[in-house]
């Protein structure tokens, strides 16, 4: 396997100015597996410049032009399927058959964006005048700054580079220094693809540094930001010198809500996927439950059960296991924080709250998948997102309190509802604070659908057309011709 990777500035795959290096990590066995370019100011600098320069001639060319190396990079990606999502499990932790998921969809997200180049749609407004024609285009905002997670460090970078690109901007990428590699790779595809050079760069290194620069850089006009409410708010600050456009997908505590005429079995299958997916590391994941009393016994009793049948691994050398590790011993223990916190203040752990036993276990930051009951709204874990595989389950007594608990909090990103009946779904829906509603399933963020955040779960959107909107800026050109 390769073990050495480089940074992509102005065409080319170079080294930090520094000459330094960062070292990756397998949180499966905790070895080192590559060494990454540690860039710097300089660096990220450069990669700005090379931006700027082609700034214009990339947003000129036609959409259509720009579609047909978006094409190209997502068949690229298809054929380097197998060698991305290895490099994406290695680093990352998540099962092999997952990483695969993960960066197809990454290559349907370009071929979407790639067709969205036939409805980057201007109007035409009437006047009050004969001699007067008032013409709304849209045009690209200029040099983009994108910063993905580690999560999902393939497909919610490319959530950003696909709609930046066919608008015509030109792009400067930061992936998270846990995951580098797969988007390190991911972009060789774009080369290959023949993307024009300095169109697409990519600067390797710590959010303090590299990270700081993109945001405060007048070079960069859009920060599109996928990561910790935190960090957010940092980002939004520091851009507001120079009153950058913003696109920010932020913190979940996403709910859970079950009524007593839900269909519990697909109910516990879908909360028990949601809850538990990528180790709970997600920012839609369901960080609290709320199931009415009538079921909650049954209902209980079947989470747990489903629970326990999730099997734990190393995801490359168990490609069918459901889980592997989680991304750090910091995220372990963060996590378990929020389980001592909750026990603490009387909660009660049905299955998991522990590291599993074993010796393929030992060395990677493994946790069981950990169903907590008897909680409320004094604990941390019903407060704060955990971003760890737990489940909290609040048995509650009617709709109207469960609402009111889903909304007490500061986020805002997806809510998830199980009911039969259609009036009290959409009643349900339309009083969550959230920017999705799933009813009856937990299908997450999707290519063709509007994904955001309320309250401090973020700003701006991301996917769908709506997301392409993010990186174009309206003009107004009103005509006087004169007749």
């Amino acid at each position: 396997m390769q073990n050495k990777f480089c940074m992509l500035i102005d065409g080319k795959w170079v080294e930090a100015e520094s000459e330094e290096n960062f070292e990756v990590i397998n949180p499966a066995t905790s070895k080192v597996i590559a060494k990454v370019p540690a860039g710097g100011r300089e660096d990220v600098r450069k990669a700005l410049k090379a931006a700027e320069r082609v700034f214009k001639e990339w947003g000129n060319l036609p959409p259509v032009q720009r579609a047909k190396f978006m094409h190209k990079a997502a068949n690229s990606i298809r054929k380097h399927e197998e060698e991305i999502s290895r490099l994406l499990t290695q680093e990352q932790g998540k099962p092999l058959l997952e990483a695969r998921g993960e960066i197809r969809g990454a290559a349907d997200a370009i071929d979407y964006y790639a067709e969205e180049a036939h409805r980057i749609l201007g109007e035409v407004i009437p006047t009050n005048s004969a001699k007067q024609h008032s013409l709304v285009i849209k045009q690209p905002i200029g040099v983009v700054a994108a910063i993905g997670p580690w999560n999902y460090p393939v497909s919610l970078l490319i959530w950003k580079l696909a709609p930046a690109l066919i608008a015509g901007c030109t792009v400067v990428a930061k992936p998270a220094s846990y995951t580098p590699l797969s988007a390190i790779r991911t972009f060789e595809c774009f080369v290959e693809a023949g993307i024009p050079v300095g169109v697409l760069n990519l600067v390797t290194g710590p959010g303090s540094i590299v990270g700081d620069e993109l945001v405060k850089n007048p070079a960069a006009k859009k920060i599109a930001f996928t990561g910790e409410t935190h960090t957010g708010k940092e980002i939004m600050s520091k851009a507001g010198t120079n009153l950058k456009r913003l696109s920010l997908e932020l913190g979940g505590s996403c709910p859970l809500i079950v009524c007593e005429d839900a269909d519990l079995e697909s109910a516990v299958k879908g909360g028990v996927y949601r809850s538990f997916r990528n180790m709970g590391q997600v920012c839609n994941s369901i960080n609290r439950i709320y199931v009415d009393k009538a079921v909650a016994s049954r209902f209980i009793e079947m989470f747990v059960e489903e629970t326990k049948r999730l099997k734990i691994g190393n995801g490359l050398k168990e490609p069918e296991v459901d889980l592997g590790p989680m991304i750090t011993d910091e995220q372990r223990k963060h996590t378990e924080e929020h389980i001592k916190d909750a026990i603490s203040k009387g909660a009660r752990v049905l299955c998991g709250g522990k590291e599993p036993e074993g010796e393929k276990f030992k060395r990677g930051f493994f946790f069981e998948p950990t169903v907590l009951t008897e909680v409320n709204h004094a604990m941390l874990i019903m407060q704060e997102e955990t971003f760890g595989p737990v489940a909290p389950i609040m048995v509650v007594n009617d709709m109207e309190e469960v609402v009111k608990l889903a909304n007490d909090t500061r986020y805002g990103l997806v809510s998830y509802v199980y009911t039969k009946d259609l009036k009290r779904a959409i009643s349900i829906a339309e009083s969550l604070e959230c920017g999705t509603v799933d009813i009856n399933n937990v299908s997450g963020g999707e290519v063709p659908y509007p994904y955001g955040g309320w309250k401090e779960s973020g700003l701006g959107l991301e996917l769908s057309h709506y997301g392409l909107e993010e990186y174009l800026e309206v003009k107004h050109i009103r005509v006087d011709i004169g007749r």
